[in-house]
């Protein structure tokens, strides 16, 4: 089977495997790219996972994830800052580490309403002071942060930036390469202005990363895990992908799934079985 050049992984998809064995399946798939998470990378350490990433071979695409900025002032929100910054400082590693064509680019999740609130304004405001104290760190760092905008159904507990039109206006207080957007097929596809806000991301040189799975019903009791391989649901994939290329993206697309019956599936057989999704349902639409 051929593979996509373009295709990435996101570790998410094959969450219960370690890094070796994401690193290892992808490489041996023919895929060319992978997207990390956080967790396993600390999990060994930065700095082996610096080289393990380094001797795979792979472009690195993005890491996930920073974010979670609607804390009140105080302790907490303190140390999610920090957090974040060491994320940063983690995500131009790994970059560096990567072959030729990685991108540093690091995911954010905006945050839910904190305990006890209703302040949906608020809590937006904080994720923009929260943009405003990093950027520094992420300018330095040579690092994009890709705000990602996530269904509406997550805006009380994990996201209260719901459209890629809301990511651009948190966005446009800094430069491109600093602060950009995720586009991500699974939270936007619903929305009647999406294909004019990728317009207007492309124009404002803001899509940091292009993100793909799909949509399908019923949701499951966790709608955390209702993602779906490509082609498998209800998105247009054409009209989206068609959309981000003309922008003149021209970067890594990665498929990113949280599904219960993919993560218990052998991690080989998930990578192998994205590469189809994707040349079946991704890849007519591009260049």
């Amino acid at each position: 089977m051929s593979v996509d050049p373009r295709l990435s992984i996101n570790q998410a998809t094959i969450k219960h495997a370690d890094l070796a064995t994401a690193l290892r399946v992808t490489a041996e798939a023919g895929i060319e790219a992978i997207g990390l998470w956080r967790e396993p990378v600390n999990d060994v350490g930065l700095d082996v996972a610096a080289r393990m990433l380094a001797d795979s071979g792979l472009r690195f695409t993005t890491h996930c994830r920073g974010g979670f900025f609607t804390l009140p002032d105080g302790p907490e929100r303190i140390a999610a800052l920090d957090d974040n910054r060491r994320a940063i400082e983690e995500t131009a590693t790994l970059a560096a580490a990567g072959a030729d064509g990685s991108t540093a680019v690091l995911v954010l999740v905006a945050g839910g309403l904190p305990a006890d609130s209703r302040d949906l304004v608020g809590a937006r405001e904080r994720v923009r002071d929260a943009l405003d104290a990093l950027a520094p760190d992420a300018e330095a760092a040579g690092v994009t942060l890709a705000i990602e905008p996530l269904h509406p159904m997550y805006a009380a507990d994990r996201a209260v930036v719901s459209t890629l039109g809301q990511a651009l206006d948190l966005a446009a207080d800094f430069a491109p390469h600093v602060v950009g957007a995720a586009v991500d097929t699974f939270h936007i596809w619903w929305d009647p202005q999406v294909l004019d806000q990728i317009a207007r991301a492309g124009r404002e040189g803001r899509i940091a990363t292009y993100q793909v799975c799909d949509w399908k019903t019923p949701l499951p009791a966790d709608v955390l895990l209702s993602r779906h391989y490509p082609g498998d649901g209800v998105i247009d994939f054409g009209s989206l992908t068609r959309a981000v290329v003309e922008t003149g993206y021209d970067r890594d697309i990665e498929v990113e799934i949280f599904h219960a019956d993919v993560w218990a599936d052998d991690p080989a057989r998930v990578v192998r079985r994205t590469a189809e999704a994707f040349g079946a349902a991704v890849s007519p639409h591009l260049p």
